[in-house]
């Protein structure tokens, strides 16, 4: 777009007077973004309350405001607020001088060469989460991949087995998050200091956090061995000036590491073995995959370049249920965006949830199709048209880790069992911080026979696969 655009010319939708589009929005956020992509295409505008806000729903606009024009945006306060009493001024919460401080802090753990140290530990984890279920059980899906995430990121971001239990915590993270997402989508959420029984389970869920998360900096601080988990890299890690992170900074970085760092990967994980049982020929060429590469035995960090198939289901199920699935800025100042003419404080939304179901670029978008992400038809995707983490300089500082996980998950789990659904369920997703499943997903677990060394099943008993293709 060249022409500079007026607010009057861009495409809106019929709204109410005075709440906008709100109070759908609250009800069904991907359903609006839909509807929007639909009337209005690529650019469009709509009000959020008295809030005119910008739908950029393109490619080359997603980079004018997240890469170009990075520098004029923050995230705005209603954001900021909404994650505070979560996790304070944390690297998803902070901005300007202090942001940048931050991540050239927290930058070197999360470099390739570090976190490949962690693979062993990631599909060990995984590897025992599946011996606890027996054949013919059924499981809620989102419910276990859950907890294993959260104990990987308890052991390999923290050296802790301070996360085993995974039901009272999980429960604090699933009461903090809605009250995320509450906050978020309400111009006056009700204060949490008020004396509600909502604010009061809220209060309690994000004071075991805290709590769970100081003692591990408590006992760090205090044990004189050196450790190599990301909360000691932290504890040592120091800005330019040798200053170093107080006890509030690391427990705000932590909490946001934490949730981070199981949240978006069990989401993922969970969509993608939903999508699997929902199409078991893609299913078996994945299990027939790691089957041949890894024999039987545990997959190591030299293996995930080995197993390319399995990466391509994992990005195709995160172009359908990205973890950014909406990413909003704020204008600093007047600024111009591909021809459109901001203000200060003027609004812009990017739907990373339709940008992904753009048929121009992914035809049939709706299509569960790993082929999308052969290393060919990557290559001619255009840019930021697929972007599941973000784009910028404030791309997610976890994605390689967060893919690594998954990739190594994905293939330790896929070689010991197959997930079968249940019949009759109506799992829809629901968009908080990340897309999770509503109300959850339950799965028949069947157990698969060994392979043999040298890649070859044992076919001697059931649930033998197809050969690969």
């Amino acid at each position: 777009m060249t022409t500079q655009l007026a607010a009057q010319a861009i495409p809106g939708i019929q709204e109410p007077p005075l709440v906008g589009i709100m109070h759908a929005f609250q009800s069904d956020p991907l359903g609006v973004l839909t509807r929007l992509a639909r009337e209005c295409g690529d650019l469009g505008r709509f009000h959020y309350g008295p809030f005119l806000v910008y739908f950029c729903n393109a490619p080359e606009l997603a980079h004018s405001v997240l890469v170009e024009h990075a520098d004029a945006f923050d995230k705005g306060f209603a954001f900021h607020n909404a994650l505070r009493p979560m996790i304070g001024n944390g690297l998803v919460n902070s901005e300007g001088m202090f942001w940048r401080r931050q991540r050239k802090l927290m930058a070197p753990p999360f470099q390739p060469r570090h976190i490949a140290g962690y693979a062993a530990t990631m599909a060990s984890y995984a590897d025992e989460a599946q011996q606890g279920w027996a054949d013919g059980a059924t499981i809620d899906l989102a419910h276990e991949i859950t907890g294993l995430t959260m104990r990987i990121v308890g052991k390999v971001l923290f050296d802790s087995e301070v996360f085993g239990e995974a039901d009272t915590l999980g429960a604090a993270i699933t009461i903090g998050v809605e009250r995320v997402a509450y906050a978020a989508m309400h111009f006056f959420p009700i204060p949490l200091s008020w004396p509600t029984s909502r604010n009061h389970r809220t209060r309690r869920a994000l004071a075991l956090i805290q709590q769970r998360v100081q003692a591990m900096i408590d006992e760090r601080r205090a044990s004189p061995v050196e450790r190599d988990d990301f909360l000691s890299i932290l504890l040592r890690a120091q800005a330019d000036d040798g200053t170093r992170m107080s006890d509030a900074q690391l427990r705000d970085e932590a909490v946001t590491l934490f949730l981070a760092g199981h949240e978006t990967t069990a989401n993922a994980l969970s969509w993608c073995f939903y999508l699997l049982a929902s199409h078991p020929e893609i299913y078996a060429r994945v299990q027939a995959e790691v089957d041949g590469v890894l024999g039987g035995r545990l997959p190591a960090y030299a293996d995930l370049a080995r197993l390319p198939y399995t990466l391509q289901v994992l990005k195709e199920t995160i172009r359908l249920y990205p973890p950014a699935w909406i990413i909003n800025r704020v204008a600093l100042h007047a600024v111009e965006v591909a021809g459109i003419s901001l203000r200060k404080k003027d609004v812009v939304t990017i739907p990373i949830y339709t940008l992904h179901r753009r048929a121009a670029v992914f035809p049939d978008p709706e299509r569960f199709d790993p082929e999308r992400f052969t290393p060919e038809n990557e290559k001619r995707l255009p840019r930021h048209a697929y972007m599941p983490f973000g784009a910028g300089p404030r791309i997610c500082i976890g994605n390689h880790f967060a893919l690594m996980e998954a990739h190594l998950v994905l293939a330790t789990l896929a070689q010991r069992v197959t997930f079968r659904l249940v019949p009759g369920q109506q799992i829809v997703p629901e968009a908080l911080i990340t897309i999770r499943q509503q109300p959850g997903c339950r799965v028949v677990v069947a157990r698969r026979p060994p392979a043999a060394p040298g890649g070859t099943l044992d076919r001697s008993g059931p649930g033998t696969l197809p050969p690969t293709f």
